[in-house]
């Protein structure tokens, strides 16, 4: 997809992701360096996103088991290991229920390209005959060039565990709180709580805004020491929500059969 000087190329196959999306041909995503979702600029979190410990999870009386991964635990649902059908700017995935998830569901992704925007409308409708649990989000990678600052703002923050699993709720400290714009000094790979919706990445080439729906009540930020990329990924649910139903901060949603999630992510770049 090309509009005046941005392109956009949505790869299906690779879970319903974004290979990359560039603007007068500097990326404003991470390109695509690999064969998987998660070597790609962008990729959708349906039904949940982050861990889930044990790869394990209790819902209305019954233990379900996702696929495990080495270290023990499930991560970011189903939807980025699946193939997605694409028609124009939609890309969209029914998923049976199975082994991956045992609850169906139909989730669509619409894109909207303009020559300084990027906008995301995730949208999960529960095709399951009774209750199913469900959260919808987003996974994008920003390219991170050397000096690249960022400004957001949250409520708090969940600090991990040994496990990786959040151990407990703090207000964000002082290596973390980007109320004010500053370059990131120190790794992340936390779930912000009452975040405020928005988030700023300034680079020497580019300024990237983002604004998610109120649905996006957390915010997931992953920042490796000397990486390329930051991610601010808006989503539903807290790590390890499907185990902590009784957290405020847990962010899942019950649906009835039909029941519907639907949230818009717009990314807007100045040069």
């Amino acid at each position: 997809m090309i509009m005046g000087d941005a392109e956009l190329l949505l790869a299906p196959q690779k879970g319903g992701s974004v290979a990359f999306w560039r603007v007068g041909g500097v990326d404003i995503l991470r390109p695509d360096k690999g064969p998987t979702a998660r070597d790609q600029g962008c990729y959708p979190l349906v039904p949940f996103s982050n861990r889930v410990a044990g790869a394990e999870f209790l819902f209305e009386g019954k233990r379900h088991t996702l696929p495990k991964l080495p270290n023990g635990f499930a991560l970011h649902g189903c939807g980025s290991v699946l193939p997605w059908d694409r028609e124009g700017c939609t890309m969209r995935l029914a998923y049976p229920g199975g082994e991956l998830w045992p609850f169906a569901f139909d989730a669509e992704q619409i894109f909207e390209l303009s020559a300084r925007a990027l906008i995301i409308t995730t949208r999960l409708t529960s095709r399951h005959t009774g209750l199913a649990p469900a959260a919808i989000g987003q996974h994008p990678f920003f390219a991170r060039p050397e000096g690249t600052s960022l400004r957001f703002a949250a409520q708090a923050v969940w600090q991990n565990g040994p496990d990786a699993m959040p151990e407990s709720r703090v207000s964000v400290p002082p290596e973390w709180d980007f109320t004010t714009p500053r370059v990131p000094d120190a790794h992340a790979d936390n779930c912000f709580v009452g975040w405020a919706g928005t988030a700023d990445i300034v680079t020497s080439t580019h300024a990237v805004h983002m604004q998610a729906d109120p649905i996006f009540g957390n915010l997931v930020y992953y920042a490796p020491v000397g990486g390329n990329f930051l991610c601010l990924e808006p989503v539903m649910n807290m790590n390890d929500g499907l185990n902590r139903w009784d957290d405020p901060d847990c962010g899942m949603a019950i649906l009835e059969p039909g029941g519907v999630l639907e949230g818009t992510v717009r990314i807007e770049v100045e040069r």
